[in-house]
């Protein structure tokens, strides 16, 4: 077992507060990934673990020790970097195997772990090979190698795949969400990539400005965000926000006024704001329909559309961001068009004046 309990962390830079109050608890055997855009703090939280930056207050406890004063050596972890931190004047081999080295394990040994690693990685014929020998994904399944050898009780990977091309980190996803079911490890994976997340994770965690915004399953996340941020953030594209104002409100519904062209009902109320109030409403661009005669319907012209295959994104002008509408992959609309755009208020997200979501 190898659960990891982090309770009230926080971290400072001088007066910089960059991680604050932070409380997580990260299941055993779990895929847990961090993600929240650059500089939120999740790659300070996963150092913070491995005991490679210090902590200014609050504690993390691996299997019920805590390890705030231990260092990195004494965790039981391994970490993975966005880069490949490869020796390059050692094999595959040595490289693989130079941990076990230091930590004077014998000759048979060394040898069981590292091919086992590589056949679990099949990299079996590339062990007597260079670094410079080997392409990109190559050398991160040797430095994710080499911390398989170790057997380490939780994996950290901090942006492993963000230096490999884009038909190649789809590949590295598949084989680590593979590799995590092989091992029954604990992993902490931390990615700015919300697709990333979405694909791999057991567990989400979305940070941002040093505080977790919401964390928990990937598709929970994305059919209920409790905020604006995590709303914008997770999907892609993303969520469309449209300001709204209440036009009427009882304990059951709320009667919204859209844009000044239509007004529609939305089975959504709280106490958290008023008759006359904006608020955001926010719809996913799947749950747009172009061209039905639905009563919450207004008009905008095309300007961008991007042909995907399966599907068709359209871009309408709006004030602010544009409007993401997704339809068939075999649309015939075209740039310059004027479409008719309703939706379904079932499946509208509301958010307040301070950016919860009401329920």
């Amino acid at each position: 077992m190898s659960e990891i309990i982090i309770k009230n962390l926080n971290k400072n830079y001088g007066k910089t507060h960059v991680i604050k109050d932070v409380s997580l608890k990260i299941e055993s055997q779990s895929f847990t990934v961090l993600v929240g855009p650059s500089g939120c703090g999740k790659s300070t939280i996963l150092r913070m673990i491995a005991g490679l930056e210090s902590i200014n207050s609050g504690t993390i406890s691996i299997d019920g020790v805590k390890v705030n004063d231990l260092a990195p050596r004494e965790r039981n972890i391994a970490m993975v970097f966005q880069s490949y931190a490869l020796y390059p004047h050692m094999t595959v081999y040595n490289n693989m195997a130079f941990g076990l080295k230091l930590e004077k394990l014998g000759k048979t040994e060394i040898d069981e772990r590292v091919y086992e690693a590589a056949k679990i990685l099949q990299i079996e014929e590339l062990l007597q090979r260079k670094p410079r020998q080997l392409s990109g994904g190559q050398r991160q399944r040797v430095a994710i190698g080499r911390a398989i050898t170790r057997k380490p009780k939780v994996f950290l990977f901090d942006e492993p795949l963000s230096n490999l091309d884009a038909a190649l980190r789809v590949q590295m996803r598949v084989e680590l969400a593979k590799l995590h079911d092989q091992l029954d490890a604990t992993m902490i994976y931390v990615t700015h990539d919300q697709t990333e997340a979405m694909t791999m994770a057991d567990k989400i965690v979305v940070l941002n400005e040093g505080r977790v915004s919401q964390s928990g399953e990937p598709m929970k996340l994305y059919k209920s965000p409790d905020n604006l941020f995590v709303a914008g953030f997770i999907g892609s594209p993303k969520m469309n926000f449209i300001p709204v104002k209440v036009l009427d409100k009882d304990k059951n519904k709320t009667k919204l006024d859209l844009l000044g062209i239509s007004d529609f009902t939305i089975s959504k109320t709280s106490n958290t704001f008023e008759k006359g109030n904006n608020l955001t409403l926010g719809i996913r661009p799947e749950h747009l329909t172009v061209d039905k005669n639905l009563k919450s319907c207004w008009k905008g012209k095309v300007f961008v559309v991007e042909k995907l295959g399966s599907g068709t994104f359209l871009y309408l002008e709006k004030d602010g961001d544009p409007l993401v509408v997704e339809t068939d992959g075999d649309s015939k609309i075209k740039v310059g068009d004027i479409v008719k755009v309703g939706f379904d208020p079932k499946k509208c997200h509301l958010f307040d004046p301070s950016h919860k979501s009401i329920e």
